[in-house]
Parts: structure tokens; C-alpha cells; sequence
């Protein structure tokens, strides 16, 4: 008895040493548990631009052999335009005017918009600049009505599915002050649309791949020149990333595997009874730091 007796602030601390890692293992899996439920849905990210059918470039790549531009590139003189202070402010201003005057606009005409209108503004966003001069980028232009459609069909079921289970209840309430939803009739009813893939890789003469360095980057900056293109020409558009329709999209329109889609811009004139919300914009001591 007496042995039992002395033993037992030793099973008391065995047993509370237990109960202690029970209970933190218990915590622990409860912890891994609710973050995992809390994690953020991120279609844009996860699934969208991802695509699964990726190829990373692999050993055919060759680190050493030169994939871009001929290796003497002539370089040849250059005389950029000159103005005048005042000239400079003043072209400034008036092309700030023109691109504030850029909104979203959700509500399309199908008036018919001159093709070669068209033709210029990607020619314009063909001027941008892009990682070792790969320009990384396919402009597919739309303009049959049964395929508008189709592309109509597949954004509408994903983006309900988006509103309804992966966006979340906070973007969606952000959304509903815009007055906006699942239901794409701009789709159909734009003459154009312009969809923007970035090209993830290349292809070298000799068939092997080609790296395209900083492809989204350099893809996102000639979307900002095409909306400012399309704005100077008087069309409209809304920026439209049509989240888990990538490789629906890609496949319908019959684009290869290293092509992946970035934006959906449907082009054209505002209906005559057009809204669009009453926003403003931030101030410019809100978005510049002056060091």
C-alpha cells in the first residue's frame, strides 16, 4: 500500500502529461480543420488561369542555346518626338480627359462597328512591350453569332456556379452594388469580342520551346494599351475574366495547349438607354507617392 501510495503523483503526472497531448493533437487537427474551410476560394487563380493542360518547360529547353531574337540585332537611330512644356501639359491633360471618360459598359448596342477599327486597336496593343521581345499574346476577334453564343453559354453556367458557391458572400455583396450577376447578355449582343490569351511558352524553328519571360505581365500591360485604343476610337468595352471558362474557351476556339485565357472584352457601342454606376475615382495624392 504504501508503494501505491508513493507511486501515485507519478501516474497523476503520466496521466496529465497525456491528457495534455491528446488534447493538443485534438486542437491541432481542429485548427488544420477550420483553416482549411476558411480558405479563401480563389477561382481566378486555382483553376482559371492554371489550366490543365500546362507542359513547364523541361530539359528540351536548353539553357544555353540563344531562343531569342537573331544574336547581332541591328540597332538603328532613333529620334523620339520633342515638345514643348507647355505642349507637353497640354496633350497630357487632354488624353487624361479622353481615358477618364472610360467606363464599364455592360449594356452593348449590336450596331455593326467598322472591322478595320477593329484591325487598329490590336494593332495598337501589339506595340507593347514584352519580356525579351516574345510578345506572348493572341487576340481572337469573335464576330459570328452562333459562336458569340456558345462562348455566351459556357461563361453564364461557370459564372453561376462562381456567384453561387465559389466567390464567396463577400464578393458577392461587393458585386451587387454594381448591379451585376451571372446573366452575360453583352456576349450575344456585342458585335465583337475580343478575347486575349497569354502564350505561356513558345515555339522555336526547330520545334523545341521557347520561354516567354514575364507572359502575364507583359499580356496584362497590352490589355491596358487595347482598352486605352478602344477608347480613343469611341467603342466600349467591360473587362471581363470569365473565371473557370479557360479551357472550355480554349478549346472551343480551337487554340493550342500553351495558350491560356486572360481577359474577354466585349467590344462595341452603348445602348442608347446605357447606365453604369454612379462611381468616382480616387484622387491623385491617393495613387501617387511622390518621394
Amino acid at each position: 500500500m504504501a508503494l501505491f501510495s508513493s507511486l501515485t503523483p507519478v501516474f497523476i503526472a503520466i496521466i496529465c502529461v497525456l491528457i495534455g497531448v491528446i488534447m493538443k493533437k485534438t486542437n491541432g487537427e481542429k485548427e488544420k480543420r477550420d483553416t482549411k474551410s476558411k480558405h479563401p476560394s480563389r477561382p481566378w487563380v486555382d483553376e482559371d488561369l492554371k489550366d490543365g493542360t500546362d507542359h513547364p518547360l523541361e530539359e528540351e529547353e536548353g539553357e544555353e542555346e540563344w531562343q531569342g531574337l537573331e544574336e547581332n540585332v541591328a540597332h538603328v537611330p532613333f529620334t523620339g518626338e520633342r515638345y514643348s512644356e507647355a505642349e507637353m501639359i497640354k496633350r497630357s491633360q487632354t488624353f487624361y480627359e479622353l481615358l477618364n471618360k472610360r467606363r464599364s459598359v455592360r449594356f452593348l448596342s449590336d450596331e455593326p462597328v467598322p472591322r478595320e477599327v477593329i484591325d487598329n486597336v490590336i494593332r495598337t496593343a501589339g506595340t507593347s512591350p514584352s519580356g525579351a521581345h516574345t510578345e506572348p499574346w493572341t487576340f481572337v476577334v469573335v464576330q459570328d453569332p452562333h459562336l458569340k453564343h456558345k462562348i455566351r453559354e459556357i461563361v453564364e453556367e461557370e459564372e453561376e456556379i462562381n456567384y453561387k458557391k465559389r466567390m464567396g458572400d463577400r464578393w458577392v455583396n461587393d458585386l451587387k452594388r454594381l448591379r451585376t450577376n451571372w446573366i452575360k447578355e453583352y456576349l450575344d449582343t456585342a458585335p465583337y469580342l475580343i478575347l486575349i490569351f497569354k502564350q505561356v511558352y513558345g515555339r522555336l524553328p526547330n520545334g523545341k520551346k521557347k520561354t516567354h519571360y514575364y507572359n502575364e505581365i507583359s499580356v496584362s500591360i497590352a490589355c491596358g494599351i487595347l482598352l486605352a485604343a478602344l477608347q480613343n476610337a469611341g467603342l466600349y468595352t467591360v473587362t471581363s475574366t470569365p473565371l473557370n471558362c479557360g479551357p472550355q474557351l480554349r478549346q472551343l476556339l480551337q487554340r493550342p495547349a500553351n495558350e491560356k485565357l486572360l481577359l474577354l472584352l466585349p467590344v462595341g457601342y452603348p445602348k442608347k438607354d446605357a447606365t453604369v454606376p454612379a462611381l468616382t475615382r480616387k484622387p491623385l495624392e491617393d495613387i501617387m507617392v511622390v518621394m
